[in-house]
């Protein structure tokens, strides 16, 4: 087996580690965290101007033509860099929907700018009492002689503050549908809800928001069968930004291990120390072999739903391993809010519980094993 990475993906990684090492130190990153939008404009226009907005989207819409691994690949550096802004919510669940679901009008008015970083763009699917489960959908899109009425509540919708458009999956007579959705609607209200990590979720309120047809992705009662391929990818691009942050938590705490002395010699030499780095690799190791294969499958069109599960579950429950350990390690100095070590085990924390927690996927295992 080859897990290497091809010329052109070492080329984006050594571009993509060195623009975060230049222009984002993690100073940088603590004070974009106290932005009411999460990040600064000028930060979303870099990363734009890099191309990375467009990186898997067709040389027709300005992209690059890149595949769902290059992604995975960009994903983990900036996830390595805890790099703020609505870059997953817009590429993974916005972008990357319209491409496949929306007609030739909607791509062309909508991806040209998002590769541009002209837009911001995200998806509502979780409600208060269904989660991510489509079958248990309350928030309604009423069919009302000529256009559709939305009518309901969303929880958790990543970016909706700063979007300026919300894919939207609504129930409608006879299954559930993906509306296009302008966020400067009337009827369409947005409040931050309370987050641990800096990111930004949202409680997003539709009160009779007018929609045609037009507004449709995928055509009426198309929507659940897509929403499992939407949350797969979304699954998979949030382990890769764990993998990074599990990486460096891992060389951050090798180089402490090096450089701090006790008892006249460096904590790295005690056994213990050395048993907390070895399980740390150990746990990241098997973590980049099941992401990197569920991201092969999910780029190749392959289906994928056991792979993908099985890396959310390992990768959420291994990410709270690792940076545990970190901890240990480091000591009492990584509680300080100076030192980089909170930024990981935040993003930790809202890494598992995101697209699915490690015991919603290991249920998903076991259905995909018969039981």
């Amino acid at each position: 087996m080859d897990f290497g990475l091809s010329e052109q993906q070492e080329m984006l990684k050594k571009t993509a580690r060195d623009f975060c090492k230049t222009e984002l130190p993690k100073t940088l990153i603590k004070e974009y965290a106290k932005d009411p939008r999460g990040y600064p404009p000028q930060l979303w226009q870099a990363v734009a101007d890099l191309g990375w907005t467009g990186l898997v989207l067709p040389e027709q819409y300005g992209g690059s033509g890149a595949s769902f691994m290059d992604l995975a690949i960009l994903l983990e550096e900036m996830g390595r860099a805890c790099v703020p802004g609505p870059f997953l919510s817009t590429v993974v669940l916005g972008a990357m929907t319209v491409l496949e679901l929306g007609s030739e009008e909607q791509k062309s008015a909508i991806l040209p700018r998002v590769a541009r970083g002209e837009l911001v763009l995200t998806m509502a699917v979780a409600e208060p009492h269904a989660m991510y489960r489509s079958d248990f959908f309350e928030l309604e899109a009423k069919h009302v002689a000529h256009h559709y009425t939305l009518s309901g509540t969303k929880l958790f919708v990543t970016d909706a503050h700063v979007a300026d458009y919300i894919i939207v999956a609504a129930r409608t007579k006879g299954g559930v549908t993906l509306f296009l959705v302008d966020a400067k609607s009337p009827g369409v209200t947005c409040a931050l809800l309370p987050a641990m990590a800096g990111e930004r979720q949202c409680q997003v309120n539709f009160d009779g928001v007018r929609l045609t047809r037009s507004d449709m992705l995928g055509g009426l009662n198309h929507g659940k069968a897509y929403l499992d391929k939407v949350m797969q990818r979304a699954a998979v691009a949030r382990c890769s930004e764990m993998l990074g942050g599990a990486e460096q938590v891992l060389e951050m705490t090798i180089q402490y291990a090096k450089d701090r002395v006790a008892f006249g010699k460096a904590i790295g030499s005690y056994q213990a120390i050395q048993h907390h780095c070895a399980n740390m690799l150990n746990d990241l190791d098997a973590s980049r072999c099941m992401i990197h294969r569920a991201a092969w499958l999910v780029s190749e069109g392959l289906p994928c739903a056991l792979e993908v599960s099985q890396a959310k579950a390992w990768m959420g429950a291994a990410s709270r391993r690792i940076t545990s350990l970190g901890h240990e390690v480091h000591g009492a100095i990584a509680f300080q809010h100076d030192h980089d070590m909170h930024l990981y085990t935040k993003q930790a924390v809202v890494g598992e519980a995101s697209f699915g927690s490690s015991a919603y996927h290991a249920e998903v295992v076991a259905r995909e094993l018969g039981l």
